[in-house]
């Protein structure tokens, strides 16, 4: 639905940019580190009009009223598209798993593992903090996405690479090492000027790119890649909707 796309993709942006970060910040940080009752979130618990299938769950898991995690990561695809790579980047670290289990008791109240992303988190008393299911392909997915695609920029579509970082500004950059078959391409990302997004020079073996789209070659050898940000750069990590659903080329 094109036409849909094209008026509510301004709208969701506008709302973004309204949204109180803070509050959407301490809501993810909340889920793990409070004990709630079902009083205090947002949960269907025996309301006069029946909601469907949500209010099967109980109060504070998964959609109702518990931190839904496959909806979380596109928050933070939300805050890159918008430019503003910190707010991105602190999400990103609150939905991270390996951060719920840092210690002991974090563990305990985490129960699932730390190297699997959980498709929810509880909310409430006697489990909140608690990961639900893990080895979940649509949260883990999405997380991975966000990171690669939208936070470091990293896109392979057919035979090119495009580059377009949203980090956050007190990075100073970051590596990648990318085979494409029997090509090695180190790729290099630096960030001077201290900048979110915003892509100045592209570089491949050395020569500039225009347009800093990087050519793929399955025909062996290293290559390196060099890419700085600068505050002249043009490119910005904003796609359109059929280029953020799209998959990934191969």
């Amino acid at each position: 639905d094109l036409a849909g796309h094209r008026t509510r993709c301004p709208r969701c942006k506008a709302n973004m940019k309204r949204a109180d970060y803070a509050s959407l910040i301490a809501l993810f940080y909340w889920v793990h580190r409070t004990r709630f009752s079902a009083e205090t979130i947002c949960a269907f618990t025996g309301a006069a009009t029946d909601p469907g299938y949500i209010a099967a769950y109980p109060p504070g898991v998964r959609e109702n009223g518990g931190q839904y995690t496959h909806a979380a990561a596109w928050s933070v695809i939300a805050f890159a598209l918008l430019g503003q790579g910190a707010q991105a980047a602190a999400l990103f670290g609150i939905l991270n798993p390996i951060t719920r289990t840092r210690t002991a008791e974090e563990v305990q109240r985490y129960k699932v593992e730390p190297y699997a992303v959980a498709a929810d988190v509880y909310s409430v008393e006697p489990d909140a903090g608690r990961g639900g299911w893990t080895w979940y392909t649509g949260s883990a997915g999405w997380m991975y996405r966000a990171a690669m695609e939208w936070m470091l920029g990293f896109r392979v579509q057919c035979r090119s690479l495009t580059l377009t970082p949203c980090i956050p500004e007190w990075w100073t950059g970051f590596r990648i090492v990318f085979r494409y078959g029997s090509a090695g391409y180190e790729i290099v990302v630096e960030n001077p000027e201290h900048i979110s997004h915003g892509v100045g020079v592209v570089e491949l073996d050395g020569k500039p790119l225009l347009g800093g789209v990087i050519p793929l070659r399955n025909e062996g050898g290293e290559h390196q890649v060099r890419v700085v940000l600068g505050s002249g750069g043009k490119q910005k990590p904003v796609l359109t909707p059929l280029q953020v659903l799209s998959p990934v080329g191969r």
